[in-house]
């Protein structure tokens, strides 16, 4: 007996319905079968906006084969997207509009640059983040420096592991000047226990402004005048009763881009 695969539409549809059941999403993101609108907007008041963004449904197939790849033609593509067209206008409006202090992205994916070889020439990225996608990257980050918008902090994950990077125009220009903050969490046990070497590129990501392969999370506490990031690590998680420490501290000060030690 021969298994067909089922339609893919259809399979997409049941897992966006088994989605919106088992989690607490309002109405406004219930699916119409194949399709639902993840990314939205969530008000603290006049604080924070958060503009939570769907790096998935919408973007371009990764360039280059995908994987971490030697960049190729493709790749440089000005016209390619990671948000779709109405999502990418949706959020540069938001953030130029917000009247929060703080404008916070949260999203899947690293948007900081990580050079992933030793020698900054080679230009070897990861497909899957932003840096598969540096045109839409740079819209993003062109607009904000356009626009004048202020106290932009980037929420990101996926990577497993620990990082912080000041976002700029110009990645490997080590002169050019932060507009917004990417903040990278950790997974909480992929990649067992880690350790405390970071990233042997350092050199090579001049942006790139900490990085560390350990389990944990981010506790983020923001004001009016300061956004402050504690990267939280536990030693081990392979046996129980690990203790949790804060490795690191970085902060960001309403109106004054780039990040600092806290």
């Amino acid at each position: 007996m021969i298994r067909r695969t089922p339609d893919f539409a259809a399979r997409r549809a049941a897992a966006f319905q088994a989605y919106y059941e088992h989690l607490p999403l309002r109405r406004a993101q219930m699916p119409n079968g194949p399709d639902a609108q993840m990314y939205r907007r969530l008000r603290w008041g006049r604080t924070v906006d958060l503009l939570m963004l769907d790096t998935r449904q919408y973007r371009d197939d990764q360039a280059c084969g995908d994987g971490n790849k030697i960049v190729c033609e493709e790749w440089s593509d000005p016209q390619r997207t990671m948000l779709g067209r109405d999502q990418e206008n949706w959020l540069l409006d938001r953030l130029a509009t917000s009247p929060a202090v703080w404008k916070a992205v949260p999203q899947q994916v690293p948007m900081g640059q990580w050079e992933l070889d030793n020698d900054p020439a080679v230009r070897r990225r990861s497909m899957d983040t932003w840096d598969g996608y540096p045109a839409a990257r740079r819209r993003i980050l062109q607009s904000i420096a356009d626009r004048g918008v202020e106290n932009v902090a980037v929420l990101s994950g996926d990577v497993h592991w620990h990082m912080a990077h000041d976002l700029t125009l110009d990645m490997e220009d080590p002169d050019s000047a932060p507009l917004a903050a990417d903040f990278v969490c950790t997974s909480i046990t992929s990649g067992r226990d880690g350790n405390d070497t970071p990233t042997s590129t350092l050199p090579s990501n001049p942006h790139l402004k900490y990085s560390l392969n350990r389990r944990g999370y981010l506790r983020c506490t923001v004001d009016e005048r300061h956004w402050r990031t504690d990267y939280r690590v536990v030693p081990y998680v392979t046996t129980p009763g690990a203790p949790v420490q804060t490795r690191r501290s970085l902060v960001l000060e309403a109106g004054r881009p780039g990040l600092q030690d806290g």
